[in-house]
Protein backbone atom coordinates (compact mmCIF):
# COMPACT_ATOMS: atom_id res chain seq x y z
CA UNK A 1 0.00 0.00 0.00
CA UNK A 2 1.11 3.61 -0.89
CA UNK A 3 1.20 6.03 1.85
CA UNK A 4 1.35 9.61 0.46
CA UNK A 5 0.64 12.35 3.93
CA UNK A 6 -0.84 15.27 3.35
CA UNK A 7 -1.03 18.32 5.94
CA UNK A 8 0.30 21.28 7.90
CA UNK A 9 3.40 19.75 10.25
CA UNK A 10 2.45 21.32 13.93
CA UNK A 11 4.83 23.96 14.58
CA UNK A 12 7.09 24.38 17.86
CA UNK A 13 7.46 27.03 19.96
CA UNK A 14 10.65 28.26 21.34
CA UNK A 15 10.33 28.32 24.93
CA UNK A 16 11.24 31.89 26.69
CA UNK A 17 14.18 31.59 29.46
CA UNK A 18 13.57 34.18 32.22
CA UNK A 19 16.05 35.18 34.31
CA UNK A 20 15.64 36.71 37.81
CA UNK A 21 17.96 39.23 38.71
CA UNK A 22 21.51 37.57 39.74
CA UNK A 23 19.18 34.72 41.19
CA UNK A 24 20.88 31.13 41.21
CA UNK A 25 17.44 30.02 40.24
CA UNK A 26 17.27 28.05 37.44
CA UNK A 27 15.39 29.15 34.17
CA UNK A 28 11.25 28.99 34.16
CA UNK A 29 10.68 27.24 30.78
CA UNK A 30 7.21 27.89 28.89
CA UNK A 31 5.72 24.70 28.14
CA UNK A 32 2.59 25.72 25.39
CA UNK A 33 4.20 23.80 22.64
CA UNK A 34 1.47 22.75 20.29
CA UNK A 35 0.06 19.73 20.06
CA UNK A 36 0.91 16.97 17.33
CA UNK A 37 -1.88 16.75 15.04
CA UNK A 38 -4.48 13.21 15.06
CA UNK A 39 -3.49 11.49 11.82
CA UNK A 40 -6.52 9.91 10.35
CA UNK A 41 -5.81 7.48 7.71
CA UNK A 42 -8.50 7.40 4.61
CA UNK A 43 -8.36 4.42 2.28
CA UNK A 44 -9.30 4.57 -1.26
CA UNK A 45 -8.44 2.84 -4.99
CA UNK A 46 -8.10 5.38 -7.62
CA UNK A 47 -8.71 8.80 -8.98
CA UNK A 48 -11.07 10.77 -8.77
CA UNK A 49 -11.78 9.10 -4.83
CA UNK A 50 -8.25 9.18 -4.44
CA UNK A 51 -8.51 13.56 -6.03
CA UNK A 52 -11.10 13.79 -3.37
CA UNK A 53 -9.02 12.51 -0.44
CA UNK A 54 -6.19 14.57 -0.98
CA UNK A 55 -8.17 17.76 -1.69
CA UNK A 56 -10.25 16.27 2.37
CA UNK A 57 -6.50 16.52 3.75
CA UNK A 58 -6.35 20.46 2.32
CA UNK A 59 -9.21 21.56 3.72
CA UNK A 60 -9.40 18.89 7.71
CA UNK A 61 -9.57 21.72 10.34
CA UNK A 62 -6.61 22.05 12.64
CA UNK A 63 -5.65 19.38 14.93
CA UNK A 64 -5.70 16.75 12.18
CA UNK A 65 -4.41 15.52 9.11
CA UNK A 66 -5.51 13.19 6.48
CA UNK A 67 -3.08 10.32 5.43
CA UNK A 68 -4.03 8.85 2.21
CA UNK A 69 -3.25 5.17 1.68
CA UNK A 70 -3.93 3.69 -1.59
CA UNK A 71 -5.38 0.77 -2.25
CA UNK A 72 -5.44 -1.66 -5.18
CA UNK A 73 -9.04 -2.60 -5.01
CA UNK A 74 -12.15 -2.12 -3.28
CA UNK A 75 -12.61 -5.70 -1.44
CA UNK A 76 -9.46 -4.76 0.32
CA UNK A 77 -9.99 -1.37 1.08
CA UNK A 78 -13.14 -2.27 3.18
CA UNK A 79 -10.64 -5.48 4.80
CA UNK A 80 -8.75 -2.72 6.22
CA UNK A 81 -10.92 -0.89 7.05
CA UNK A 82 -12.84 -3.52 9.25
CA UNK A 83 -9.48 -5.10 10.68
CA UNK A 84 -8.91 -1.16 12.05
CA UNK A 85 -5.67 -0.21 9.56
CA UNK A 86 -7.14 2.82 8.61
CA UNK A 87 -9.33 5.10 9.75
CA UNK A 88 -12.22 5.59 7.11
CA UNK A 89 -12.43 4.65 3.21
CA UNK A 90 -13.27 6.34 0.03
CA UNK A 91 -14.24 3.35 -2.25
CA UNK A 92 -17.93 2.65 -2.39
CA UNK A 93 -21.74 3.53 -2.46
CA UNK A 94 -23.49 2.32 0.48
CA UNK A 95 -25.33 -1.04 -1.40
CA UNK A 96 -21.28 -2.16 -2.06
CA UNK A 97 -20.97 -1.78 1.74
CA UNK A 98 -23.92 -3.76 2.97
CA UNK A 99 -23.24 -6.66 0.73
CA UNK A 100 -19.84 -6.66 2.45
CA UNK A 101 -20.90 -5.94 5.73
CA UNK A 102 -22.95 -9.18 5.19
CA UNK A 103 -20.94 -11.34 3.77
CA UNK A 104 -17.91 -10.38 6.56
CA UNK A 105 -19.45 -10.18 9.01
CA UNK A 106 -18.55 -6.61 8.94
CA UNK A 107 -19.60 -3.49 10.74
CA UNK A 108 -18.77 -0.60 8.14
CA UNK A 109 -21.59 2.37 8.02
CA UNK A 110 -21.72 5.43 5.13
CA UNK A 111 -21.48 8.65 7.18
CA UNK A 112 -21.62 11.39 4.46
CA UNK A 113 -22.30 11.34 0.68
CA UNK A 114 -19.79 12.99 -1.42
CA UNK A 115 -20.11 12.20 -5.27
CA UNK A 116 -22.85 10.56 -7.26
CA UNK A 117 -21.27 8.90 -11.52
CA UNK A 118 -23.69 8.44 -13.92
CA UNK A 119 -23.00 4.78 -14.67
CA UNK A 120 -23.03 3.38 -18.72
CA UNK A 121 -22.65 0.07 -20.89
CA UNK A 122 -20.14 0.71 -23.57
CA UNK A 123 -19.59 -1.72 -27.26
CA UNK A 124 -16.84 -1.41 -28.89
CA UNK A 125 -18.55 -2.75 -31.92
CA UNK A 126 -21.99 -1.17 -31.91
CA UNK A 127 -23.09 2.59 -31.39
CA UNK A 128 -26.76 2.07 -30.57
CA UNK A 129 -28.17 -0.44 -28.56
CA UNK A 130 -30.72 -1.70 -30.71
CA UNK A 131 -28.18 -2.91 -32.98
CA UNK A 132 -27.12 -5.48 -30.29
CA UNK A 133 -26.77 -8.95 -32.05
CA UNK A 134 -28.12 -12.18 -31.27
CA UNK A 135 -26.01 -14.08 -28.84
CA UNK A 136 -23.91 -11.45 -27.74
CA UNK A 137 -21.78 -11.09 -24.79
CA UNK A 138 -22.62 -8.88 -22.15
CA UNK A 139 -19.57 -7.99 -19.53
CA UNK A 140 -21.11 -7.55 -16.31
CA UNK A 141 -19.75 -7.29 -12.94
CA UNK A 142 -19.55 -9.83 -10.49
CA UNK A 143 -20.46 -8.29 -6.83
CA UNK A 144 -24.14 -8.25 -6.26
CA UNK A 145 -24.78 -4.66 -5.62
CA UNK A 146 -23.08 -3.36 -9.04
CA UNK A 147 -24.56 -6.80 -10.66
CA UNK A 148 -28.33 -6.09 -9.62
CA UNK A 149 -28.01 -2.60 -11.34
CA UNK A 150 -26.60 -3.43 -14.37
CA UNK A 151 -29.41 -6.06 -14.77
CA UNK A 152 -31.77 -3.64 -14.15
CA UNK A 153 -30.74 -1.10 -16.64
CA UNK A 154 -30.95 -4.29 -19.33
CA UNK A 155 -34.10 -4.94 -18.39
CA UNK A 156 -35.30 -1.21 -18.61
CA UNK A 157 -33.71 -1.00 -21.83
CA UNK A 158 -36.03 -4.27 -23.00
CA UNK A 159 -32.38 -6.19 -23.53
CA UNK A 160 -33.54 -8.87 -21.01
CA UNK A 161 -36.50 -9.46 -18.88
CA UNK A 162 -36.30 -10.28 -15.09
CA UNK A 163 -38.54 -11.84 -13.29
CA UNK A 164 -41.16 -9.24 -12.22
CA UNK A 165 -41.36 -10.68 -8.56
CA UNK A 166 -37.65 -9.69 -7.98
CA UNK A 167 -36.12 -6.29 -6.86
CA UNK A 168 -34.06 -5.89 -10.00
CA UNK A 169 -31.64 -4.16 -8.01
CA UNK A 170 -30.57 -7.57 -6.04
CA UNK A 171 -31.06 -9.61 -9.43
CA UNK A 172 -29.05 -12.23 -10.44
CA UNK A 173 -28.55 -14.08 -13.74
CA UNK A 174 -30.77 -16.94 -12.28
CA UNK A 175 -33.32 -14.23 -12.15
CA UNK A 176 -33.56 -13.50 -15.54
CA UNK A 177 -36.81 -14.25 -16.76
CA UNK A 178 -36.98 -13.28 -20.81
CA UNK A 179 -33.61 -13.28 -22.82
CA UNK A 180 -34.89 -13.21 -26.43
CA UNK A 181 -31.26 -12.13 -28.32
CA UNK A 182 -29.90 -15.17 -26.22
CA UNK A 183 -27.27 -13.16 -25.04
CA UNK A 184 -24.65 -14.70 -22.46
CA UNK A 185 -23.08 -12.60 -19.48
CA UNK A 186 -19.97 -12.78 -18.72
CA UNK A 187 -18.97 -11.79 -14.70
CA UNK A 188 -15.71 -10.13 -14.39
CA UNK A 189 -14.83 -8.03 -11.13
CA UNK A 190 -15.18 -4.11 -11.67
CA UNK A 191 -10.98 -4.06 -12.42
CA UNK A 192 -11.25 -6.16 -15.08
CA UNK A 193 -14.19 -4.97 -17.12
CA UNK A 194 -12.36 -2.86 -18.92
CA UNK A 195 -10.22 -5.82 -20.08
CA UNK A 196 -13.32 -7.63 -21.64
CA UNK A 197 -14.58 -4.45 -23.10
CA UNK A 198 -12.71 -5.48 -26.67
CA UNK A 199 -13.95 -8.89 -26.48
CA UNK A 200 -17.71 -8.28 -25.06
CA UNK A 201 -20.44 -6.77 -27.55
CA UNK A 202 -21.10 -4.99 -24.28
CA UNK A 203 -19.75 -3.70 -21.29
CA UNK A 204 -21.03 -2.39 -17.80
CA UNK A 205 -18.50 -0.16 -16.53
CA UNK A 206 -18.01 2.89 -13.86
CA UNK A 207 -16.44 6.18 -14.94
CA UNK A 208 -13.54 5.95 -13.30
CA UNK A 209 -12.79 3.31 -14.96
CA UNK A 210 -13.53 3.41 -18.56
CA UNK A 211 -11.58 6.41 -18.51
CA UNK A 212 -8.47 5.01 -19.00
CA UNK A 213 -10.00 3.86 -22.35
CA UNK A 214 -10.53 7.23 -23.27
CA UNK A 215 -14.42 7.05 -22.84
CA UNK A 216 -16.90 8.64 -20.67
CA UNK A 217 -20.42 8.19 -20.31
CA UNK A 218 -21.73 11.08 -21.79
CA UNK A 219 -20.30 10.75 -24.94
CA UNK A 220 -19.79 6.72 -25.19
CA UNK A 221 -22.39 5.24 -23.37
CA UNK A 222 -25.44 3.06 -24.82
CA UNK A 223 -27.43 2.98 -21.67
CA UNK A 224 -26.82 5.53 -18.67
CA UNK A 225 -28.16 5.72 -15.40
CA UNK A 226 -27.99 8.33 -12.53
CA UNK A 227 -29.60 7.28 -9.20
CA UNK A 228 -28.84 8.46 -5.87
CA UNK A 229 -28.93 5.22 -4.26
CA UNK A 230 -25.38 4.74 -5.39
CA UNK A 231 -23.85 7.80 -4.55
CA UNK A 232 -20.15 7.15 -3.64
CA UNK A 233 -19.90 7.49 0.74
CA UNK A 234 -17.46 8.01 2.93
CA UNK A 235 -17.33 4.75 5.25
CA UNK A 236 -15.89 4.34 8.86
CA UNK A 237 -16.37 1.25 11.59
CA UNK A 238 -19.92 1.94 13.01
CA UNK A 239 -18.16 2.39 16.26
CA UNK A 240 -16.36 5.64 15.24
CA UNK A 241 -19.61 6.67 13.23
CA UNK A 242 -20.24 9.57 16.21
CA UNK A 243 -16.45 10.64 17.05
CA UNK A 244 -14.87 14.05 17.40
CA UNK A 245 -12.53 12.45 14.25
CA UNK A 246 -15.09 11.44 11.99
CA UNK A 247 -17.45 14.59 12.44
CA UNK A 248 -13.83 16.67 11.00
CA UNK A 249 -13.70 14.00 8.34
CA UNK A 250 -17.00 14.32 7.24
CA UNK A 251 -16.52 18.46 7.51
CA UNK A 252 -13.51 17.69 5.13
CA UNK A 253 -15.35 15.84 2.54
CA UNK A 254 -18.07 18.36 1.94
CA UNK A 255 -15.78 21.35 2.27
CA UNK A 256 -15.24 23.69 -0.57
CA UNK A 257 -11.58 22.61 -1.90
CA UNK A 258 -13.73 19.18 -2.26
CA UNK A 259 -16.41 20.74 -4.08
CA UNK A 260 -14.07 21.91 -7.10
CA UNK A 261 -12.46 18.95 -7.27
CA UNK A 262 -15.95 17.17 -7.95
CA UNK A 263 -17.06 20.35 -10.47
CA UNK A 264 -13.87 20.21 -12.60
CA UNK A 265 -14.65 16.57 -13.15
CA UNK A 266 -17.64 15.92 -16.34
CA UNK A 267 -17.95 12.58 -15.09
CA UNK A 268 -19.09 12.96 -11.31
CA UNK A 269 -21.29 15.39 -9.85
CA UNK A 270 -21.83 17.12 -6.28
CA UNK A 271 -23.79 15.14 -3.67
CA UNK A 272 -23.81 17.31 -0.59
Amino acid sequence: MKHTRIGALAGTIVAALALAGCSAAAPTENTDAAAEPTVLQVAAVQSPMTDVVLAAAEAIEDGYEIEMVEIADYITANVVLQQGEVDANFSQHEPYMQEFNAGNDGSLVAVQPVYNFVIAFYSSSIDDIADLPQGATIAVPNDGSNLGRALALLDAEGVIGLDPEIDPYQATIVDIAENPKDVEFLEVPISSLNTAYEEADLTFQWPSHIAALGLNPQDDGLITELDDRFTLQLAVLEENADSAATEALRAAFTSDEVRQVIEANETIEVSF
